[in-house]
């Protein structure tokens, strides 16, 4: 409560543009790991329903119907599996990246007035790069956890046994790829961010209302453009548990977008649509609503 009084009253609009590496590194981690905990089941659901599965049980015709039938034949426990590997990863992470976007950001001039469209971009590209290398690993093991029948419990047992069976190799296979969908993901959703805030909030008062509207279109936008690197991407971190040998033998992102076109032509690729967008709009909201709300507070003290 004490927190939310000194946000209220700080003068927000006079805090200078950058808080400072330490202070937005730890904003960010504590909006990772509120953002990723909170929206997890849906992210659960666009996982499974981007697998290529042989099994009648893990096919889903849209989001109700997969929160239904995961419910009620696995239980709902089993739409959090892989929960302690996002948040394990998230913190850091997210502390990276937000550390390395105010960085840039800063450096070169993306503070100054004005739409800085451009540096903005920069700034998210560079972020992403630096921390989807930490985060990837984290994300196959979630992956792994996440899907059907997944013989997973533990995040360290997972990553044991797929380092064990397929190498640390299997960590990255999906790394050149993650980063051709999260370079524009970020861009895009960073520089939309940006732009709305100031064309909703042109005075730069500590707005919670615009901080969300504007994280969450921005999100759900860029959410959308990325859908096919996003499917290539799960193909490629769960080809260990496919019993599918041309699935099991894909090597890299040339491979995955000839499978899922020949499985199931230009509808493959926007598989998972859905729960990802929706999964985007609102959790990055919350993401820039917690990031926003933690800088203040932070800065404050």
């Amino acid at each position: 409560m004490t927190v939310e009084v000194a946000v209220e009253d700080v003068e927000y609009e006079g805090l200078p543009s950058n808080a400072g590496f330490a202070v937005n590194m730890f904003a960010g981690a504590l909006a990772g790991i509120t953002e990723h905990a909170v929206m997890f089941p849906f992210d659960s659901i666009k996982t499974r329903m981007q697998v290529f599965q042989t099994s009648p049980a893990a096919i889903y015709t849209g989001i109700g119907h997969a929160f239904t039938r995961i419910a009620s034949t696995e239980g709902s426990r089993a739409l959090w599996r892989g929960v302690s590997s996002v948040i394990a990863g998230a913190g850091p992470a997210h502390a990276v990246h937000f550390g390395v976007y105010e960085a840039v950001k800063e450096f070169t001039g993306g503070n100054e007035r004005g739409y800085r469209w451009l540096e903005t971009a920069a700034a998210g590209a560079s972020a992403t790069i630096a921390s989807d290398a930490l985060m990837n690993p984290f994300d196959v093991i979630k992956q792994r956890m996440q899907i059907h029948n997944s013989q997973h419990r533990s995040m360290v047992v997972c990553a044991r046994t797929v380092f064990r069976t397929e190498g640390l190799a299997a960590f990255y296979v999906s790394y050149p790829t993650t980063l051709m969908m999260t370079v524009p993901f970020t861009a895009v959703q960073f520089s939309s961010y940006e732009s709305l805030k100031k064309l909703l909030n042109p005075r730069n008062d500590y707005s919670p209302l615009t901080h969300a509207i504007s994280g969450g279109l921005a999100g759900g936008f860029a959410a959308a453009v990325t859908t096919p690197l996003d499917v290539a991407k799960t193909l490629l971190q769960t080809r260990g548990t496919s019993e599918d040998t041309e699935i099991r033998g894909a090597r890299g992102m040339r491979d995955a977008f000839r499978i899922i076109w020949a499985r199931d032509g230009w509808r493959g690729f926007t598989r998972g649509l859905s729960p990802r967008v929706l999964t985007f709009m609102p959790s990055n909201a919350l993401c820039w609503l917690s990031y926003e709300f933690f800088k203040a507070a932070i800065r404050e003290k």
